[in-house]
């Protein structure tokens, strides 16, 4: 199977967007902070991904401010399910990426991205394959020539249900190979475990793959995107090896369905200011993700589009049936 979830040059477009006028949008809301829910660990990449964002929109004089909550647990169903269960009154908000597709089509939840009302997509960071470093492989096609000899010992450390657990049942289904799976609650825990050799594989985002190549602790396999990166031009891409795939996380911020179209459009306007702010595209840069901005219509569109996607390709493994 021939997968492409993502393109990569949607992203000069999109930026485009940012530079539109921001909506007028003044929602009188019932509490003095806002809080976005992020369902992963704490100190982990989304994690430190939606606090910088959130810097930016309360820089760019969101009111009321808002503060990040973690509320990990279940590979994000955990603090999805609070979201879920809050009032759509613009006070508690929604940190959400692929998990909200992939725990749903594994069956870890009962409800996927359309139990929310989208605001704003704010990011997007590639995918890229990581192998700890006593491993006889450097790259994708020895990794599929290894996987192949040995059926289901290689070891991929995943959250189950999640966008990096899918990465690799679609590096599957494209290779006919099968992978042993470490469970883990999020990316830090992963990571640590590639470091220390608990694990043989991991998905890394690019500064990871950069900080641990340089420091030779970590093998970087190939990156999920169209072109190679600039941050880490002798990267191959997955497709110059042989694996036609794109993939990565879109992040974005949603609401508890039912929210007003006032209370949406506020907090569309004050992420549509806090995407233009030039630290937050250096902070994001920074942690290897890149500012892709879409507005409510936009990412409500991208999110249907995606999930299809997602959903098709977990229908074609075996994963999920209608």
């Amino acid at each position: 199977m021939i997968t492409c979830l993502f393109r990569s040059c949607l992203a000069g477009v999109i930026m485009l967007l940012v530079s539109l006028a921001t909506p007028a949008a003044v929602a009188d809301l019932p509490c003095s902070t806002a809080k976005l829910i992020v369902p992963w660990p704490a100190g982990g990449d989304t994690d430190i991904i939606f606090r910088i964002i959130v810097d930016a929109a309360n820089r760019a004089g969101a009111k009321p401010q808002l503060q990040v909550v973690s509320s990990a647990g279940q590979g994000g169903v955990k603090g999805s399910r609070e979201v879920r269960g809050a009032k759509p009154d613009g006070c508690t908000l929604l940190a959400l990426h692929e998990s909200a597709f992939t725990s749903y089509l594994s069956g870890r939840a009962d409800f996927t991205w359309d139990a929310f009302q989208p605001v704003a997509l704010m990011t997007f960071s590639p995918s890229i394959i990581g192998a700890n470093t006593a491993t006889p492989f450097s790259d994708m096609k020895g990794l599929i020539a290894e996987a192949k000899k040995a059926p289901e010992t290689l070891t991929a450390g995943v959250t189950l249900g999640s966008y990096p657990h899918f990465l690799f049942l679609l590096i599957e289904d494209a290779t006919g190979v099968k992978f042993k799976y470490v469970p883990y609650d999020g990316t830090r825990e992963r990571i640590t475990a590639l470091l220390a050799k608990n694990i043989q594989l991991g998905e890394i985002n690019v500064i990871t793959a950069k900080q641990y190549m340089s420091e030779g602790v970590i093998k970087a396999l190939g990156i999920a995107t169209e072109e190679r990166d600039p941050l880490i031009p002798n990267l191959p891409t997955l497709k110059e090896q042989g694996i036609n795939l794109i993939y990565g996380s879109n992040r974005g911020i949603v609401l508890p369905k039912g929210a007003k179209p006032e209370i949406v459009a506020h907090w569309e306007a004050v992420l549509t200011k806090a995407a233009r702010d030039l630290p937050l595209k250096k902070s994001l840069e920074g942690q290897g993700t890149y500012v892709l901005f879409l507005g409510s219509a936009d990412y409500t569109a991208l999110l249907k589009k995606n999930y299809s996607e997602h959903e098709k390709a977990a229908m074609s493994i075996g994963m999920f049936k209608k």
